[in-house]
């Protein structure tokens, strides 16, 4: 009996692996695995089992965790601190060349290309100038003129490359806001030399663009228009400039004018001033005393106020007679032939050039038929 007892105590001393352990949820193991001596779950031994295990799992995930710890703060190696520091540098670098330049480009902002280049000319030339040094110079100074004269190389090249740019950016928005060219119109012919060029606008002036959701934009020719634009095209060199692209302009106007004598200018021919397209007569190839612009927006798109003459603008109006109203001033001009038309538009200033010139052609009928009364009575 007593070496049962010892024997049985020595049993529920020693721990048994995890996997061995009894589960709870089978009563019937359970209770055969007590009866034969197994330690149970309140048991001493048991909680002493689980203890140990859990330590175990607990100083495994430590350990672990402790190595992963150490790896992440870990200093990198040589290799990647230099490539750190290399790619530092590099930023560091190329952030004070582009503030360098911006720099510059604010300080000289209000200086043109040429007035930069002939300021800095000097400096330039001072720095690539070689610094005399004497023979008998000892190698120190000898080495400290040539620092010297290798670190100006410095600002010269920063200057030179700042101008460059400039001068390519100059380029670019030149080709945005300039005519496409200086002559937007080919020479006359000889015979041709003493027409004048009746320049007309577009939008708002002889068609209308109306935009509906059901239908989206359509475009209304004004009343009259066709045949104003035929019978002018007899006395005028009629020339259509618009601010609107070219691939709108060509199909409108191609159904305006059925004989194909109308010139047609889009707006790559406009100049881009201040956030607006404006018509730089200056450019058409054309003597300027020879120029009548006409549009319902003159004085807003034209950058030659003294060549305009200002129409009503056309919302769709069916009873609108603006364009032939036009017309009995326009052939005076056409065969009268001022010397410069710029002169009797001056006379119109302020004025609807339709109405005072009929209200004129009137005062000066009833002029000559008064002169005629008087040679009639002296007679």
């Amino acid at each position: 009996m007593l070496r049962l007892a010892a024997a049985r105590s020595r049993a529920l001393l020693l721990p048994r692996p995890a996997a061995a352990l009894p589960s709870p949820t089978t009563p019937s193991s359970s209770y055969s695995s007590y009866a034969r001596g197994a330690p149970s779950p309140s048991s001493y031994a048991y909680r002493a089992a689980s203890s140990a295990a859990a330590a175990e799992a607990a100083a495994a995930a430590a350990a672990s965790g402790a190595g992963a710890e150490a790896a992440a703060t870990a200093p990198p190696p040589p290799a990647a601190r230099k490539g750190w520091i290399r790619g530092l540098l590099k930023f560091g670098v190329f952030t004070t060349l582009v503030g360098a330049i911006g720099g510059a480009g604010y300080a000289t902002h209000a200086y043109s290309l040429s007035e930069v280049d002939k300021k800095t000319l000097e400096f330039r030339k001072e720095m690539t100038t070689p610094i005399p040094v004497p023979e008998d110079a000892s190698e120190f100074e000898k080495f400290r003129a040539r620092a010297y004269e290798t670190a100006m190389k410095v600002p010269v090249a920063a200057i030179e490359l700042y101008l460059e740019i400039r001068a390519r950016i100059e380029d670019h928005v030149v080709g945005f806001t300039e005519p496409a060219s200086d002559k937007l119109l080919p020479d006359l012919h000889p015979d041709d030399q003493n027409i004048f060029t009746l320049v007309v606008d577009l939008t708002d002036t002889l068609v209308y663009n109306d935009w509906q959701r059901e239908r989206g934009w359509k475009t209304f020719k004004r009343p009259g228009v066709e045949a104003f634009l035929q019978h002018m095209a007899t006395m005028y060199e009629v020339v259509v400039y618009s601010d609107q692209l070219q691939m709108y302009v060509d199909p409108v106007v191609e159904r305006l004018d059925s004989t194909g004598q109308i010139r047609k200018l889009s707006r790559p021919a406009t100049k881009y001033q201040d956030g607006k397209h404006y018509r730089d007569l200056s450019k058409l190839n054309r003597n300027p005393a020879q120029v009548l612009y006409v549009s319902a927006h003159a004085l807003e798109s034209c950058l030659q106020p003294e060549n305009c003459v200002t129409v009503k603008p056309w919302k769709l109006e069916n009873d609108d007679t603006e364009l032939l109203d036009l017309i009995p001033f326009l052939e005076y001009l056409a065969i009268a032939r001022p010397s410069d038309i710029r002169a009797v538009l001056a006379s119109y200033q302020g004025h609807d050039v339709a109405k005072e010139f009929r209200k004129r052609s009137k005062e000066l009928e009833r002029h000559k038929q008064a002169k005629q009364r008087k040679s009639i009575w002296r007679r």
